[in-house]
């Protein structure tokens, strides 16, 4: 990549990070470090992105755990390969079930989002195809900071507190008492620099590794999920897990100024960030800082996710087909919505025809784009005692509309949020690329690829670059360090401006990039506790 300076036109706190032999990037310096040592004892990107998403459910539990979803975009052998690690809704639940009960809308907390979880048949297929090492070995550095403990990070602190202290509120039933008495020192979320650890997590995470997740689907901790579940009313069953098994897919993709941008298929929301690039290809753009560079990014961004809500769900229940909502007739029908003033997102009608990301690299030219998630924070409040797994809320993104295309149905995987991205060039790899963040993903994705491409910012730079997020209608937050002449601009023409200082809403992301010499060149987000451990 050529980029237009080493150094950075935005504040930073870090310098994009070179390496030959092998990179791990992510949000918490403790797992960077696991996977990098993963490396250095024989195995390869794909062993150190398990070994690092393993550590990451020890170290940010309120990001992500053993009871979440994952999704793997892998380049390795000159190919690229898509992982779907999503698990469906339960077979006992419908949305009838569910408003039969009083909701008119899915709830965050309690059985009724529960999904099967995907996370450990992700570690299991992952290292099954493409690993070196077994996970008895990829799965050490988490289970000894399970079990011999570690100092909670500054953010993870934070996202942890935040979590408890809403918890304590809502959940008051028996059910939930085993998530404070795992997750809690005293009842209480653990502060930066506390001591923090869980044995019964390292227990399952041995399970896990001795048996290649099996016993999590068809074994001993199945067993204690139902028993679980069983005991309180809940909707997930062992035969839910038997039968779970996580896909192969082909990646989509889109050619984005001479670079093809790849996502993974719906689910995901991926595809609302190549839907807003394929609109976006069409215009001009000579400066980050021009205004109407702004304007653009968030109608087309808009439009995309009008089509993303409408359209994206399990894909075996999508009305319209991939490849017309990526085709260049249907970008440019969208394109032309596109004025000067802001407009409020409609989806068009193509013609048929607290999560954690992280990217690893290494000398043998394996590269992979990782993401998992409970949700939200510890998810839905539910962990299964003595076993630290925190069972997720995913089911919380369908619909109890029986009209819309993501309603809830039994077995049905609902709309995701969670999305790695990759980057190719001529057929070579560029590298992977992540922003975590619910539905600030996409948006992240289309402003760290323009940030790369049209702006020629290395790794560091394109992550550090103030962001906007556009929540809904004409409403649009942007990040403080934004310049006001922007923000004055774009309330001229109509969009709704809030400003903020959380920089957590933004999201959290990672990039690795290699350059045409064979080095990695990677960036880490500054608003998280992140890390690039290099080798």
């Amino acid at each position: 990549m050529n980029y237009d300076t080493l150094y950075y036109p935005y504040p930073s706190r870090r310098m994009a990070v070179y390496a030959s032999n092998g990179i791990v990037a992510t949000s918490q310096i403790l797992a960077a470090q696991a996977g990098l040592d993963i490396l250095k004892k024989g195995g390869n990107a794909i062993d150190a992105a398990i070994a690092t998403a393993a550590c990451l459910t020890v170290v940010e539990p309120p990001s992500n755990g053993i009871g979440g979803d994952a999704f793997a975009l892998v380049w390795t052998g000159g190919k690229l390969y898509g992982l779907n690690s999503s698990g469906p809704a339960p077979k006992s639940i419908s949305a009838e079930i569910v408003r039969e009960a009083g909701y008119n809308e899915m709830p965050r907390y309690g059985w009724i989002p529960v999904t099967v979880p995907g996370t450990p048949a992700a570690w299991a297929e992952l290292a099954k195809r493409f690993g070196k090492l077994p996970l008895a070995k990829t799965l050490e550095p988490a289970i000894e900071y399970a079990e011999k403990a570690y100092p909670v990070s500054p953010c993870v602190a934070k996202f942890w507190k935040s979590y408890f202290d809403d918890a304590a509120k809502e959940l008051k039933h028996e059910q939930y008492a085993s998530f404070f008495e795992t997750f809690g020192i005293n009842r209480n979320a653990p502060e930066a620099g506390q001591i923090w650890r869980c044995s019964d997590l390292s227990k399952t995470l041995i399970s896990i590794a001795e048996t290649n997740a099996e016993s999590f689907y068809r074994g001993n901790l199945a067993d204690k999920i139902h028993a679980f579940s069983k005991k309180y009313g809940g909707y997930i069953s062992g035969d839910d897990l038997e039968e779970y098994e996580p896909e192969w897919v082909e990646p989509i993709n889109i050619n984005y100024r001479g670079y093809d941008v790849w996502e993974i298929p719906p689910n995901g929301q991926g595809l609302v960030a190549l839907m807003a690039l394929n609109i976006l290809k069409g215009f001009e753009f000579h400066s980050r800082e021009d205004p109407d560079t702004c304007h653009k990014q968030l109608e087309a961004m808009k439009l995309a996710f009008a089509d993303g809500s409408k359209y994206i769900t399990d894909s075996k229940y999508m009305n319209v087909k991939v490849q017309d909502l990526l085709s260049e007739a249907y970008a440019e029908e969208r394109r032309k919505l596109i004025g000067k003033t802001a407009l409020e997102p409609t989806p068009g009608q193509p013609m048929t025809g607290g999560t954690v990301y992280l990217a690893a690299a290494d000398k043998e030219g394996n590269m992979i784009s990782y993401i998992q998630s409970n949700y939200q924070g510890f998810g839905s409040g539910l962990v299964v005692p003595e076993t630290g797994i925190a069972l997720q809320n995913r089911g919380s993104c369908f619909s109890v509309d029986p009209d819309h295309i993501n309603c809830l149905e039994p077995g049905k995987r609902t709309y995701h949020t969670i999305i790695p991205g990759f980057l190719t060039k001529d057929g070579n790899p560029i590298g992977p690329f992540g922003v975590m963040g619910g539905f600030m993903q996409p948006q992240g994705h289309v402003q760290v690829v323009m940030n790369t491409i049209d702006f020629k910012l290395n790794p560091q730079a394109a992550l550090d670059a103030p962001r906007w997020q556009w929540l809904k209608g004409k409403s649009v937050t942007l990040e403080r360090s934004y310049a006001e002449y922007i923000a004055g601009y774009l309330e001229r023409i109509g969009h709704n401006i809030n400003w903020t200082l959380e920089p957590n809403i933004f999201g959290r992301g990672q990039i690795i990039w290699k350059e045409e010499n064979g080095v990695f060149c990677a960036g880490t987000d500054p608003r998280t506790d992140s890390a690039v451990a290099a080798w």
